[in-house]
């Protein structure tokens, strides 16, 4: 699976171009601030695209819809919405089709509750559920509680090996995998959730004593 990240404005936010490389079947995640720049990418390399996703609905992720709409005639796809293709709903473990590859949602709420997570290949879009090193933003009560239980009833079931696209490039690298997230984000080793949560509380000063940017 060929991806290319590109930073897009906003808060740092990354749009996503994911090739099925035999096909040259693509879709896009995120278009977010420059939707004409994630086109041409693809207008440029002869990619196909046949899906437009948004990891969540809040605006930074989905300004780019309308534009991208324009462009490919595709309407981006966001969790609870129908494929007008397959007819399939956008939900917890709805698969599509992308040339010889196959699409899966992961519904992961916790920093929204529309959140979803797209694994394809050996990728996974992980919106602002999961950053490199860190998590998104939820409170510290019910939706901490879901997104406690995302990563470990859903993401992080997925092979070690997967590659890891955040939807910020707010992390401590670009990218990373499921295994390494496991063995290194301090939130994803907090396997109780009351220390998950305390974390969360004291993050300004975890990320001081051990020099997180």
């Amino acid at each position: 699976m060929l991806v290319e990240q590109i930073l897009t404005g906003g808060d740092r936010n990354f749009a996503y171009v994911a090739v099925d490389e035999t096909t040259k079947k693509a879709m896009i995640v995120d278009p977010s601030y420059d939707p004409d720049r994630v086109y041409q990418f693809c207008k440029q390399n002869g990619y196909a695209v046949e899906y437009v996703f948004n990891t969540h609905g809040h605006h930074d992720h989905a300004n780019g819809n309308d534009r991208i709409r324009e462009l490919t005639g595709l309407t981006a796809l966001q969790y609870g919405m129908k494929d007008p293709v397959s007819g399939k709903i956008i939900e917890d473990g709805c698969k599509l089709h992308l040339g010889n590859s196959e699409i899966e949602i992961l519904y992961t709420p916790g920093h929204t509750e529309d959140s979803i997570c797209i694994h394809v290949g050996d990728a996974v879009f992980t919106g602002d559920t999961l950053f490199v090193g860190k998590v998104g933003g939820t409170d510290f009560e019910e939706s901490a509680k879901r997104q406690f239980d995302s990563f470990h009833s859903r993401l992080l079931r997925l092979p070690d090996s997967t590659r890891v696209y955040p939807g910020h490039d707010v992390g401590v690298e670009l990218i990373s995998t499921l295994g390494k997230e496991k063995a290194s984000n301090p939130f994803l080793l907090r396997t109780d959730f009351k220390d998950f949560v305390d974390l969360k509380k004291n993050w300004l000063a975890y990320k001081e004593e051990h020099g997180i940017q």
